[in-house]
């Protein structure tokens, strides 16, 4: 039994031995041979540059980028000009047939066109005919005047110094304002070598006022046409709030009112004390006219409410020859530091020094301030010119006497824009920085007086006062209670329309559009 066994088990290790070794050498017997292609599909060319640096793999990925770098600068197409057939150069006659057909300018001859000798069938004119009514408009500039607008549109000279003269006669040339058009018709004249007779103008010659010059009978005329102007003032009132320019701005007052009303608030107290709940009251100067314009002025009246009374009110008022801003009970001040003489820094101060000329200590009894020659040099407050001429050391020299005790002195001056006698206000030029008198180079050397002796400049402060008495004071205060009883608005209520007739039209195209309206209207 166990031989069997045992035979089976060899018998069969036997077997499988056979098959074992039968299944080793048929794989080996069916791999089949590697030839170059297979070999080059499987080598790896283009391998990631990033890794394995400086490995076999590496550098035959780095000849591969080179060779097709040096594969694409070979190939590289040539971009040069593709040239096309040329046209053959024209003909003198096809030139001068083109030539014929095209516009020159005038600078070049304007020879162009085609022409055709002239036949007995052409009559020559004995001369052109001219338009017998020329219709324009001309505007008259800023800085010009109104015979030379007349004379510049064709009118002749005797004509128009005729029509100054009738203008003139009714208002002044001054008041006409830049801009202004000037519709000029003129007639037919007898002669080219005369100028064309006028027969009518018409302008605006004032805000209230137009006029119209007309040739009647051979003789020119003038008429009036007032126009009806609303002269009530814009009063502006309303909460200060978080802002008092934007609450005035959103009030509807001008930008310039609103910065003049700042300024004369900010004049009588500051403007960070003003709560939210007071009220700025704004009165401003404001005319329209019947036919539509409007004409915004200064400011006249700047006030402040507060709990229902009136903290501040200023009005603007007119003094002799000056305009300042007035408290209601009439008292007017303007306080503050003198104004810099001159746009420059201080070189040299107040005291002893020693003489850059003369060489030793002495008292310098002023402000030296740098400037660049023939830099203006201002008045520092108003006052009347005392002395204006050559002074020793000083060379130009002007002295302004300012009223209380108080003069000043502007030396080294290169010229004068003042004389002796002469009325000056705070800022007004007074001359001009040079280097005249013991000056080693352009300044402008500055003193202040009071009672006669020089004093430093910097150390003094002043107050002008103005009060009003007796008939200005009663002027003063009837206009402040004329302003405070106009109503907020009362300026922006429609106009009642003209009650003067109005002239038929003379056209007929207007006397068609006239009565289509009057039927709109009734419609």
């Amino acid at each position: 039994m166990f031989e069997g066994r045992d035979m089976g088990f060899a018998t069969a290790g036997s077997g499988g031995s056979v098959v074992l070794a039968d299944a080793m050498v048929a794989p080996m017997r069916s791999v089949p041979e590697h030839n170059w292609r297979d070999r080059l599909a499987e080598l790896d060319l283009v391998p990631d540059l990033g890794e394995d640096i400086g490995s076999l793999r590496w550098f035959r990925g780095l000849a591969t980028l080179t060779a097709l770098s040096v594969a694409a600068i070979a190939l590289l197409p040539d971009f040069g000009p593709v040239y096309g057939a040329q046209p053959p150069l024209p003909t003198e006659a096809e030139f001068e047939e083109a030539r014929a057909q095209m516009i020159m300018p005038i600078a070049y001859g304007s020879d162009s066109g085609k022409r055709m000798a002239a036949t007995d069938a052409v009559v020559a004119l004995a001369g052109s005919p001219e338009r017998p009514r020329i219709e324009l408009t001309a505007t008259l500039g800023r800085g010009d005047s109104f015979a030379r607008v007349l004379q510049r549109a064709g009118v002749g000279g005797g004509e128009a110094a005729n029509i100054v003269s009738m203008v003139s006669g009714v208002t002044s040339l001054g008041d006409i304002e830049p801009g202004t058009p000037v519709e000029i018709v003129l007639g037919k004249r007898a002669s080219r070598n005369e100028a064309r007779p006028l027969e009518s103008v018409a302008f605006r010659a004032r805000f209230d006022l137009n006029l119209e010059i007309n040739r009647e009978g051979g003789v020119l005329r003038l008429a009036r046409k007032p126009i009806a102007v609303d002269e009530t003032p814009l009063r502006i009132r309303g909460t200060v709030g978080d802002s008092l320019y934007r609450s005035a701005r959103a009030a509807g007052a001008p930008a310039n009112a609103i910065q003049s009303y700042l300024k004369i608030i900010a004049g009588r107290t500051s403007l960070s004390s003003l709560r939210p709940t007071d009220e700025f009251d704004i009165i401003i100067d404001y005319k329209r006219a019947e036919t539509g314009e409007v004409k915004v002025g200064d400011l006249l009246y700047a006030g402040i409410d507060r709990d229902g009374k009136s903290a501040i009110q200023m009005l603007k008022w007119t003094l002799g020859d000056n305009s300042q801003w007035f408290e209601a009970s009439g008292v007017g001040e303007s306080k503050g530091a003198l104004s810099r003489p001159i746009n420059g820094p201080v070189t040299s101060g107040f005291g002893m020094r020693r003489h850059p000329i003369l060489g030793y200590s002495r008292m310098h009894a002023g402000l030296d301030f740098k400037g660049g020659y023939g830099a203006p040099i201002y008045a520092v407050t108003d006052g009347t010119v005392t002395y204006a001429g050559r002074k020793g050391g000083y060379g130009n020299f002007v002295q302004i006497n300012h009223g209380g005790g108080l003069a000043t002195g502007y030396g080294h001056m290169s010229r004068f824009a003042v004389s002796s006698g002469s009325r000056v206000r705070r800022g007004q030029i007074i001359g001009y920085v040079g280097s005249t008198g013991l000056s080693t180079g352009p300044h402008l050397h500055y003193e202040l007086y009071r009672n006669g002796r020089a004093v430093n400049p910097m150390s003094v402060k002043f107050t002008q006062r103005a009060q009003l008495s007796g008939n200005d004071l009663a002027q003063f205060k009837g206009k402040l209670n004329r302003l405070k009883s106009v109503k907020p608005g009362a300026a922006l209520v429609p106009m009642r329309p003209s009650t003067r007739v109005q002239e038929e039209p003379k056209r007929e195209i207007d006397r068609l559009t006239q009565r289509m309206d009057g039927h709109n209207i009734r419609g």
